[in-house]
């Protein structure tokens, strides 16, 4: 019998997945990125967010009644 594998959350994911999580495309993800509305970070080359940014992040839009 295979053991099952317990699945862990990412703490954070690259700006691409970013955007499929929020519903959005690539280039709106690094738009908001760029105003300062989806704060993100560099490890090395990549830039990730913070799942729990995300989480702000769509709750504060949700709360203006989208845009």
């Amino acid at each position: 019998m295979e053991q099952a594998q317990h699945l862990i959350p990412p703490l954070s994911v690259g700006v691409e997945e970013a955007g499929r999580i929020l519903g959005i495309s690539r280039s709106a993800t690094y738009e908001f990125i760029a105003k300062g509305e989806i704060k993100t970070f560099k490890i090395g080359r990549r830039r990730l967010a913070l799942m729990t940014e995300l989480k702000a992040f769509i709750e504060r839009a949700a709360k203006e009644g989208g845009r």
